[in-house]
């Protein structure tokens, strides 16, 4: 396809609070993902893929898959429906390496027009490279390392230093083109990956540095090593895995006949396409040998938002913007973020990602408070380990789901057994991590039955660690009064702390008969 039958993207503005949405025409497949809205931490609000498998036999006949089309076609119909009757502000229809290198991707492009109505713009790969860096720095912000995101009919490489993207680049090296190759020697398919990748003399610099896969395949070959590990946290966004694990797991995939992979649960949607992907995969460990392999839930789809926003909008943090969002749709009444300066003195000399994970923990700490009172503390540590925060790992979720769960439990492990609740993400956490989990849960406990969800009240008030004295000091005028549960969760706090509890001034003498 020549650069004049090239689209660029449609340049519609959205306004604030309406409803963006973006239909990816991939090489494997359709996706159609609506947010509710043009922001740093978009949420999706619909997600629907279809498998068309635009890009078979591209590589062979320079054409797109005349059975693909027909489905691609109809999928597209559909979605355009969709996207009309929710009341979408803003459509953008991207369109991948299958369209862009078939010889009839113009003319697909136009029948996609005709029975639908949608523009669909086509990106060249070095673009599909670029937004494929950006949907990870949009979830990872400061990204330093390798991005690599396989679709089905290409692989981009991005190098990213610090949040910068810098070489990035597309080869044909998707699945679905080396399912057709079929080599002579038995090693060809190896040696064809290799001879694309050794021509990259920068790579040797990623070595060391961590790396980023992007992509359905690759995301797969994520959930299937998720289950060969028993990994507590089903959530791709930032599974992490050392380099060695990655490279010889890969390895194995790849070697899987088709029986053996439909016995693998979550893989069979790609069950053709896995091996390849793992081969690739395994060949670009080895050569890179990154210091460990960090899945990123955020691609192109993302990228292209987090593109359309302004300086200032892509500078805020990912994650206070996605708790401070949830805050704003469940918090009752009050500042929750006065609650960051009130426990502050509990967890003095924490570094800038200590203060920021404590933030988000205040932030959260009162999205329960409409369950049912014997499942609130359940339901807080299950939504916060499942909801789809970008820029947090697995263990910060893991922090952020136990601070919850202690604020409304009182705990985190049951009397004598393991919590079912907790036992997963307390296997992320170092004791140390899970006490301090627990201290900064009790406190917000605390802090919420002494204002009631008021926290204005807390400007009146002071927690502060004294000696062997965890003291809390109240108004002189009992503008903020104490009582049997106040000091109850006081004490537990200090507890936790290896102090003594104390209120100053002590409760209000009662009143003589």
């Amino acid at each position: 396809m020549t650069p004049a039958q090239e689209h660029t993207v449609a340049t519609k503005a959205v306004e604030k609070g309406e409803r963006i949405a973006v239909i990816d025409i991939g090489s494997n497949s359709i996706r159609l993902v609506v947010y509710d809205a043009l922001k740093r931490s978009p949420l999706p609000v619909f997600n629907e893929k279809v498998l068309c498998g635009l890009g078979r036999g591209v590589e062979k006949t320079g054409c797109l898959n005349p059975d693909g089309v027909i489905q691609g076609l109809e999928a597209l119909e559909r979605f355009a429906l969709l996207v009309a009757g929710m009341r979408v502000g803003r459509l953008d229809v991207i369109a991948t390496a299958a369209v862009r290198d078939a010889t009839d991707g113009p003319a697909f492009i136009q029948r996609v027009k005709d029975r639908t109505g949608l523009d669909v713009s086509v990106i060249t790969g070095e673009e599909e490279a670029r937004l494929s860096a950006m949907g990870v720095l949009s979830g990872t912000p400061a990204a330093d390392g390798l991005v690599g995101d396989l679709g089905g009919g290409s692989l981009e490489l991005v190098r990213l230093e610090r949040g910068v993207i810098g070489e990035h680049l597309t080869m044909p090296l998707g699945p679905l083109r080396l399912m057709e190759l079929n080599p002579a020697k038995p090693n060809g398919l190896v040696r064809a990956i290799d001879q694309h990748l050794e021509k990259l003399d920068w790579l040797a610099q990623m070595r060391g540095k961590p790396f980023f896969p992007v992509g359905g395949g690759w995301r797969a070959l994520a959930k299937l090593h998720m289950e060969h590990v028993k990994h507590p946290l089903h959530i791709i966004h930032h599974y992490t895995v050392p380099f060695a694990e990655a490279r010889d797991f890969a390895a194995l995939i790849a070697k899987q006949s088709r029986s053996s992979l439909e016995k693998m649960s979550g893989s069979r949607r790609r069950i053709d396409t896995l091996p390849y992907a793992a081969l690739v995969f395994e060949r670009l460990l080895r050569m890179v040998q990154p210091s460990s392999v960090v899945f990123s839930a955020f691609g192109l789809r993302e990228g292209h938002l987090y593109a359309l926003l302004d300086p200032e909008g892509q500078r805020q943090d990912p994650l206070i913007a996605a708790v401070e969002d949830w805050a704003q749709r469940f918090v009752r009444i009050g500042d929750p973020a006065l609650l960051v300066s009130w426990t502050g003195n509990l967890f003095a000399g924490e570094d800038d990602a200590a203060l920021r994970l404590r933030q988000a923990a205040c932030l959260l700490s009162d999205v329960g408070w409409a369950e049912h009172p014997d499942y609130r503390a359940e339901h807080a540590c299950l939504r916060i380990l499942r909801y789809p925060f970008p820029g947090i790992d697995h263990d910060e979720r893991a922090f952020l789901a136990l601070a919850v769960y202690a604020r409304y439990a009182g705990s985190i492990d049951g009397p004598g057994t393991p919590n079912a609740v907790t036992a997963g993400p307390r296997s992320l956490l170092s004791d140390a991590q899970a006490r301090k989990a627990l201290v900064l849960g009790l406190a917000l406990r605390l802090a919420h039955t002494l204002t009631g969800g008021a926290t204005a009240l807390l400007q009146r008030t002071a927690l502060k660690v004294s000696g062997e004295r965890l003291v809390l000091t109240l108004p002189d005028d009992f503008s903020v009064p104490a009582g049997e549960t106040v000091q109850r969760r006081l004490d537990a706090l200090a507890k936790a702390l290896n102090r003594k509890g104390e209120i100053v001034p002590p409760a209000r003498p009662q009143a003589a008969e």
